[in-house]
């Protein structure tokens, strides 16, 4: 399991377990933004408001989400975020990240995660259909439901939701 110590999204201190995870030393995450992290400066921005209620009003926020690793591409894990002042959530936080196994029991089921994937890859409905062996309504129907389940308008909104470590 990944654990990460942030003030302020900057990351204080972090096991080996989530640098390997990323796919960097610890040595060059500590000191570091969590920005190092995302694909774009939208990306990092757009999550920072992910949770943040939630850790406002109870001090802990979980949930599952997609995470890159430089060269293994995308993988899933469990986060869990508590922070130390409810008042200012962000300026300490301690996370965890549990990588999540296909067979683990989660709240996307394997048809969604091959979906949220291919949606990551950029390929379209025809695309995965072909791939996974399906309709492309089939695919089509799966997306929509995803956008429903997660209260985004688009795909990528979608990947924003689910995509990124740490807040």
């Amino acid at each position: 399991m990944g654990l990460v110590l942030a003030q302020d999204r900057v990351i204080h201190a972090c096991n080996l377990p989530f640098a390997r995870m990323v796919g960097r030393t610890r040595e060059a995450l500590v000191g570091q933004s969590f920005r190092v992290l995302y694909s774009s400066d939208q990306e990092f921005r757009t999550i920072r408001d992910v949770g943040l209620a939630a850790l406002t009003e109870t001090g802990i926020y979980s949930d599952e989400r997609m995470m890159r690793h430089p060269e293994n591409g995308a993988f899933w894990v469990r986060f869990h975020a508590r922070t130390q002042t409810p008042e200012t959530p962000l300026s300490s936080v301690v996370m965890s990240f549990a990588p999540l196994s296909r067979a683990e029991d989660s709240r996307l089921t394997p048809r969604e995660r091959d979906v949220v994937a291919g949606l990551e890859r950029g390929e379209t409905s025809k695309e995965m259909a072909r791939r996974l062996g399906l309709s492309p309504r089939t695919v089509e129907d799966v997306r929509a439901r995803l956008l429903k389940k997660y209260a985004v308008r688009n795909a990528a909104g979608l990947i924003r939701r689910l995509a990124g470590p740490g807040l």
